[in-house]
């Protein structure tokens, strides 16, 4: 089994770029390094909050008209950039931002694993008790404080909205929104 530790300068930014758009899905991606027991997940680069479905226009108009942002199940476009990453690192895996659990201070990430060519992406699964980013998961932060830490930055400076992602550098191409080096802390 693999082990998956999820930095806190990715969590803050995945966390900043789901509170600065509550109200609609977002995406982006995950960067890190591998090693034969564990993936480790060090950076996050946010990609986009306004059209996050790559489908025609048609399917375009139902997503939006369909789009829960409390949802928290991988979305098929999330299956399908998580299914292309797959195809060149075979421990790729997905996250779907609880926003209840931002909210508060706890974990808010929901791993999706590929499970088989039919239905290939599904919810991490659990051992008994065991839930994600527990002590005893295949899933962790680094810090364990991370959770509580995105809470007291959105709440108390509102870090989460100097995070920009491509649909941000779209409109106003001096957003960097590859680093977002002023909304991390300890980088």
């Amino acid at each position: 089994m693999v082990n998956y530790t999820v930095s806190q300068r990715a969590y803050l930014k995945i966390g900043f770029h789901a509170a600065k758009y509550p109200h609609r899905q977002v995406n982006g991606v995950l960067l890190g390094k591998e090693s034969p027991e564990s993936i480790e997940i060090s950076d996050a680069i946010p990609l986009l909050h306004h059209w996050t479905s790559l489908s025609p226009s048609m399917e375009i108009g139902l997503d939006l008209a369909s789009e829960q942002p409390n949802d928290t199940t991988l979305t098929p476009v999330g299956e399908k950039v998580a299914e292309t990453i797959k195809k060149s690192f075979q421990q790729a895996i997905a996250f779907v931002v609880d926003g209840t659990k931002v909210a508060a201070g706890e974990p808010a990430l929901i791993p999706y694993l590929p499970q088989g060519s039919s239905s290939p992406w599904r919810p991490a699964p659990h051992n008994g008790d065991i839930q994600s980013f527990s002590a005893t998961s295949q899933f962790k932060l680094e810090p364990p404080s991370a959770a509580a830490d995105i809470l007291r930055l959105i709440r108390d400076s509102n870090l989460h909205l100097k995070l920009g992602d491509f649909d941000d550098h779209l409109e106003d191409v001096s957003i960097d929104w590859l680093r977002n080096k002023d909304c991390t802390i300890g980088a």
